[in-house]
Parts: C-alpha cells; structure tokens; sequence
C-alpha cells in the first residue's frame, strides 16, 4: 500500500495531466514554484494545508481528492497509460539522443573523407 506522500503524488500528477498540464502552467495557477510541485510529485515534499488548498483550486478538484484511493477500473486504467506512456517518453528521449549521437558521427566520418580526398586532390 502506497503511503499517503505517494498518494498525493500520483493524484496530483494523474489531475495535472487529466487537464493536460505541464508543470510549469500549474505551478503559475498554484502560485508556487515548478521545482515544488516537481518535488511534490515525486513525494520528497509534503504540502502544508494551504499549498493543498492551491493545488486544488488550480485543478478545479476539492482537496480531500488529491488523497482519494480507489480501485476502480478507470483509476487502475489511468494509472497504467501514465506508467507506460511515462515508460515510452524515457524511451523516446534515448531513442532521440541515440539517433542525434549516430547522425553526429555519420558528418565527423564523412568531414573526414572529405578532408582526405582533398589532400589526395592536392598532392
């Protein structure tokens, strides 16, 4: 069973996302700073009551939902597409930096022949 930071945690992120979100954008209509509510969804800080009441209001949910357990199917669903597409956005960004490290390589292999016919040209 999750602990009640965690809770908050994946509430919050699952409400900020449902309304498509970024961190940045709640962290303005919350008054608060992105590193916070970064910090908040990866439970290493605790909100004090007022901070709680923020969120909420920035989400357009009461507060006593960012606590809400529940093991419906929906949730469980939700919960499951946020894993996986968190899964697939890791994967992409080093998919990307695969792709951008081999084109790199690709232009230093071929800068180099060409340099080296050059010199052959010169000869």
């Amino acid at each position: 069973m999750a602990n009640v930071k965690e809770i908050l945690a994946q509430n919050l992120k699952r409400h900020r996302k449902r309304l498509g979100i970024t961190q940045p954008e709640l962290a303005e209509k919350a008054g608060l700073s992105t590193n916070y509510i970064g910090m908040i969804e990866v439970a290493r800080n605790f909100p004090t009551a007022d901070v709680l009441d923020r969120l909420a209001a920035a989400l357009g949910i009461k507060s006593n939902e960012l606590f809400s357990v529940s093991d419906s199917p929906e949730i469980a669903m939700e919960q499951l597409q946020m894993a996986i597409l968190g899964k697939l956005d890791q994967k992409l960004v080093n998919f990307d930096q695969v792709i951008k490290r081999a084109v790199k390589e690709a232009i230093e292999e071929n800068t180099d022949k060409m340099s080296g016919e050059k010199r052959q040209g010169s000869d």
